[in-house]
């Protein structure tokens, strides 16, 4: 895996708090609004920037993307960004609760990306790739880092965390509670840079937990100018697979699809054992209470049919409810598990949703596994939390 030092523009020890946001496509216009109101520094201004626009303007737009290019030097003019002298790797270490990891932020090759050596385990739309490559082309900038992972490296793990004991170029606590520091972990001509590059050679591939368009459209951008230079690269966020989280990702269902409350019941129970642990596992929360629901996996399934969201897809979500497609019906909504069973209690409770499913997490092994295999994984597959604040590096190309 080829990795390369890049001079970030990125925030002080003292803005950094006040720059950091949220990802852009886990906000609404609403949401980044009300999130960035009375902070002139939120860089929502950049990923979100129809909040600076009239009501109403689509976020796809000239406007929009004009005024996120207006909105990142603005913060660049004003000393809230600036830019490294020279080229460097560093570290991001992310704690939730009791929970840390510690990810290298460097360039990667798009090229690799190309030739799989970084490897997908989901589908990407290309309304949304269109939306990542304009951004990138308008801003000249890569300003949200893809989140990767790689089969963990004893040598790598001693270095960062060698690089980690030194004062760190920014800490804080964001108002989630989520801890986020960086540091220096090497300037590029340094021999620890080197070191660094050469014990990455040896790791063979790479996969995308978070950031599949991101991803998508940087090697666009990278195709549309020839793979020179800058251009070539994309920021990322690289973490060691024994460290990461990944939570459920779970489902609601708008109706029964026809059915009756006892036909849904006694059709849901030909395909899981109701009440009690199997082998596999979810649970469905139906008319106002909680109930489990159990399986075995079928024989020959391969690594995708085997998931628990596949299953339930497959056997239930589909033939009973009429989800032929999760990723266009408008009968099916998801719903990260960081926002607990209460959340989905509430959707259903409120009559939003007829039925809600909490899931198991998917595994990191298993998405590496379907990645291996040149699979897909169904939609909303996996939650990876803590999510990567954006603002905190940016890479212009």
């Amino acid at each position: 895996m080829n990795i390369h030092p890049f001079a970030a523009v990125r925030p002080n020890s003292t803005d950094a708090p006040l720059v950091a946001s949220v990802p852009y496509d886990v906000v609404d216009t609403a949401e980044a609004a009300a999130l960035a109101k009375g902070n002139p520094k939120s860089f929502l201004h950049v990923s979100r920037p129809e909040i600076d626009l009239p009501p109403g303007t689509d976020c796809s737009s000239a406007e929009a993307y004009a005024q996120a290019r207006k909105a990142l030097y603005a913060l660049i003019a004003s000393g809230t960004l600036a830019r490294d002298s020279e080229r460097r790797y560093y570290a991001y270490r992310q704690t939730m609760g009791s929970h840390s990891q510690t990810g290298i932020v460097a360039c990667f090759d798009t090229k690799e990306y190309l030739s799989g050596a970084i490897k997908q385990h989901e589908k990407t739309r290309k309304d949304k790739e269109d939306d990542r490559t304009r951004h990138i082309e308008t801003l000249s900038a890569h300003t949200g880092p893809a989140f990767l992972t790689y089969r963990e490296d004893p040598a790598i793990d001693a270095l960062v965390r060698e690089a980690c004991m030194s004062a760190p170029l920014c800490s804080f606590t964001a108002p989630d509670g989520i801890g986020h520091t960086v540091w220096e972990i090497a300037a590029a001509s340094s021999c620890r840079a080197d070191e660094l590059q050469e014990l990455f050679a040896r790791i063979p591939v790479a996969y995308i937990a978070d950031g599949h368009h991101r991803s998508a459209a940087a090697a666009r951008y990278a195709a549309e100018r020839g793979f020179e230079g800058e251009s070539r690269w994309f920021m990322a966020v690289a973490f060691p697979a024994n460290q990461l989280k990944i939570l459920a990702y779970n489902r609601l269902v708008k109706d029964l699809n026809g059915h009756t409350p006892e036909e849904f019941l006694e059709l849901a129970g030909k395909v899981f054992k109701i009440g009690g642990k199997g082998e596999r596992n979810c649970r469905m929360y139906f008319r106002g209470k909680w109930t489990d629901l159990s399986w075995s996996v079928p024989e020959g399934a391969d690594v995708v049919s085997a998931l628990d969201v596949s299953y339930l897809q497959d056997r239930l979500l589909a033939p009973v409810l009429g989800i032929d497609d999760p990723r266009t019906s408008a009968r099916i909504s998801f719903m990260g598990g960081i926002r607990g069973d209460d959340a989905l209690a509430a959707k259903v409770d409120s009559g939003e949703a007829a039925v809600a499913f909490a899931m198991e997490p998917v595994t990191v092994g298993e998405m590496m596994a379907i990645a291996d295999a040149g699979a897909i994984m169904p939609p909303k597959s996996t939650w990876f939390e803590p999510k990567l604040r954006s603002g905190l590096f940016v890479h212009v190309v």
